[in-house]
C-alpha cells in the first residue's frame, strides 16, 4: 500500500470480475486520472466505525415522537451524515408547519442525545482497527468525519483508536455551519489533514447524504452498505465502489 491509489485500483478490479453493480456504472481509469497518490482515508463514524445506528434509530424515534413529529427507523438512516439540528429543523417544518430556530432544534437533539446514552454502548465494526492499521502502515492519515454532535461520541473515538487519531483529525457538527450531503464536512477534514486536495484524498461512507458529500468533495469514495437501505439507494450517489462491510473492504486491499 506504498501508493493508496491502489485501494481504488484494486478495489474495482475486484468489483469488475464479481460483476457488481459498481462495475457496469464506474471503471478504475477515472480514479487513476483524478488520484495519483492518495494521503488521507476519512471515515464516517456512526454506521462505518461503530454498528451505532440501529440505536440512533431507536433513539431517534422516541425523541421526535415526544415532539409530535413522526420518524421512522428508515428515516434515521435516510438522514444519516446530516447535522441532527438540521434533520429536526427539517421535518418540524414538513410535519408541524414551524420554522424552529437553530437553539430549539438543538434542545429536542439535546433529548435524542440522551435516549442514545441509555442505550447499550454500540460495538465497533470487525475490521475497522485492521483497516486503520493498514492505513497507518502506509503513511497516511486518518481523519474521522462526523455529522454528529454528541460530544460524549467525541471523547469515545479518541479513546477507541488513539492509536491512529488525535482530536485534531475530527470533524463534528460544530465545525461546520452546513452538514453532509454539503461537502463541507469533507473539505474541513482536509483542511485538518494538512490543507490536502480532494484528490488525495479517501472517503468511507455508509449513508446517502454521506456519500454524496464525498462525491461532492473531490474525493475518492467508498461507501459501505452496513444498514438496512437496498445498495441501489447508495449506488444513485455515484461512489467509486461499494461494499457489504468493513471486513469486507480491509479484505480487499
Amino acid at each position: 500500500m506504498g501508493r493508496i491509489v491502489d485501494i481504488c485500483f484494486d478495489v474495482m478490479e475486484k468489483k469488475k470480475t464479481n460483476n457488481s453493480p459498481c462495475s457496469s456504472a464506474y471503471g478504475i481509469s477515472n480514479i487513476a486520472d483524478r488520484i495519483p497518490t492518495f494521503k488521507a482515508v476519512l471515515f464516517d463514524m456512526d454506521g462505518v466505525l461503530y454498528n451505532s445506528m440501529p440505536n440512533h434509530a431507536v433513539a431517534w424515534v422516541r425523541a421526535m415522537k415526544d415532539f409530535g413529529m413522526h420518524f421512522t427507523p428508515e428515516d434515521s438512516y435516510a438522514t444519516e451524515g446530516a447535522r441532527g439540528v438540521d434533520t429536526i429543523r427539517v421535518f418540524a417544518k414538513k410535519q408541524l408547519g414551524k420554522d424552529l430556530t437553530e437553539e430549539e432544534a438543538q434542545k429536542i437533539y439535546d433529548v435524542k442525545t440522551r435516549y442514545f446514552h441509555e442505550l447499550p454502548v454500540a460495538p465497533i465494526f470487525d475490521g475497522v482497527v485492521d483497516l486503520m492499521r493498514k492505513i497507518k502502515s502506509a503513511g497516511l492519515q486518518i481523519c474521522i468525519v462526523t455529522g454528529s454532535g454528541q460530544r460524549p461520541l467525541f471523547k469515545r473515538l479518541v479513546d477507541d483508536f488513539g492509536e491512529f487519531i488525535d482530536e485534531e483529525h475530527i470533524v463534528t457538527a460544530y465545525d461546520v455551519k452546513r452538514g453532509k450531503p454539503n461537502p463541507d464536512p469533507y473539505l474541513m477534514g482536509l483542511k485538518k489533514c494538512g490543507g490536502i486536495q480532494p484528490a488525495e484524498g479517501v472517503v468511507v461512507e455508509n449513508a446517502p447524504l454521506g456519500v454524496r458529500a464525498g462525491v461532492a468533495a473531490g474525493c475518492c469514495t467508498l461507501a459501505v452498505n452496513s444498514g438496512p437501505l437496498p445498495d441501489e439507494v447508495l449506488l444513485v450517489e455515484h461512489p467509486d465502489a461499494l461494499f457489504s462491510s468493513i471486513r469486507e473492504l480491509n479484505d480487499s486491499l
